[in-house]
C-alpha cells in the first residue's frame, strides 16, 4: 500500500519538499517533554509515530503546529529549495459529540469553514462548498446526518475532510484509529492512502495499533521523549529498542 510519489526520499532532500526537525526539544516548566528530536518527513510520505503514553507524541505535534514553544529547529523546505511555513491540516485525538446534539455535519462544517451561524438556513453556495469538501473523504452522504449519530470511523473521516480545507502540505492525525472498529479502521487507512496519492501531501500520525504499520506506513518513529529508533515498520518492530519499550517481540524474528 505504501508507495509514495517521491522515490528519491531515501537519498536526501535535494529537489524534494520536506519537514525537517533538528535537535528539537520541548519543556513545560521544569519538565523536559522532548529532547534531541530529529527526523525528516517528505511530501508523499506516511510516517507513523509510536511510543508509550507520556512519550511526548502530542507535544511533538503541538510543537510542529506552532502551539508549543520549542528549542532546536522545525523547518519546511519546498521542492524549489525555498523555506516557508507549511499549510498543516490537523485532526485531534478522540473528539466526542453528544448523541443528542441536533447539529448536523453540514451545520458543523458551515460554521467551521464559512463562519456561518448554525441556527440560520445555510445558503446553497455554502452547502455546495461543504459537499465538495466532504467528497474528498467520500462522506458527502453524511452531510445531513447529526454529528452525534456518527460512528467513530465516520467522525474521523468528517474531521479529516475538514482538515483538508484548505488543502494542506502536511496532514497530522493524533491517534486516528482510537475508538474505530475494524471495518472503520480499514476504510480510514485506505482513505489516508488515497488522500496522499491524490494530493501529494505528507501524513504524520500516531497510533498504538502496531498491526497497521507494516502494510501502511513508509516509516516509523519510536518515541520516548526522543527518537529511539527510526526506520521501516519491520526494522522498528523487530528492534531491541521496541522490545525494551513495549516488552513485545514483533516484526522479523518474532515468535
Amino acid at each position: 500500500m505504501s508507495v509514495h510519489n517521491h522515490p528519491g526520499c531515501g537519498h536526501g532532500c535535494e529537489g524534494l519538499c520536506c519537514l525537517e526537525l533538528k535537535d528539537m526539544g520541548v519543556n513545560l516548566g521544569d519538565a523536559e517533554l522532548l529532547h534531541g528530536v530529529s527526523f525528516h518527513l517528505h511530501c508523499g510520505e506516511i510516517v507513523a509515530l509510536i511510543g508509550p503514553n507520556g512519550a511526548g507524541k502530542s507535544s511533538l505535534f503541538k510543537a510542529v503546529l506552532g502551539q508549543l514553544p520549542h528549542t532546536g529547529t522545525i523547518q519546511f523546505q519546498r521542492s524549489d529549495g525555498k523555506r516557508s511555513r507549511p499549510v498543516i491540516g490537523y485532526v485531534p485525538q478522540s473528539p466526542t459529540f453528544h448523541r443528542g446534539d441536533p447539529v448536523s455535519v453540514l451545520d458543523f462544517f458551515a460554521a467551521a469553514i464559512g463562519d456561518w451561524p448554525v441556527f440560520l438556513p445555510i445558503p446553497k453556495k455554502l452547502r455546495e462548498r461543504v459537499r465538495k469538501c466532504l467528497e474528498r473523504t467520500h462522506t458527502e452522504g453524511l452531510m445531513d446526518k447529526r454529528v452525534g449519530a456518527l460512528s467513530g470511523g465516520e467522525v474521523q473521516r468528517v474531521l479529516m475532510a475538514l482538515a483538508l480545507e484548505p488543502l494542506p502540505q502536511i496532514l497530522i492525525l493524533d491517534e486516528p484509529l482510537s475508538g474505530v472498529d475494524v471495518e472503520g479502521e480499514r476504510q480510514l487507512l485506505d482513505m489516508l492512502d488515497e488522500i496522499r496519492r491524490s494530493y501529494d501531501l505528507s501524513i504524520l500520525f500516531s497510533t498504538h495499533d502496531f498491526a497497521t504499520l507494516e502494510p501502511f506506513a513508509d516509516k516509523v518513529l519510536l518515541l520516548r521523549n526522543t527518537v529511539l529508533k527510526s526506520g521501516s515498520p519491520a526494522e522498528v518492530l523487530s528492534s531491541a529498542e521496541f522490545q525494551e519499550v513495549f516488552h513485545l517481540r514483533l516484526g522479523k524474528g518474532a515468535e
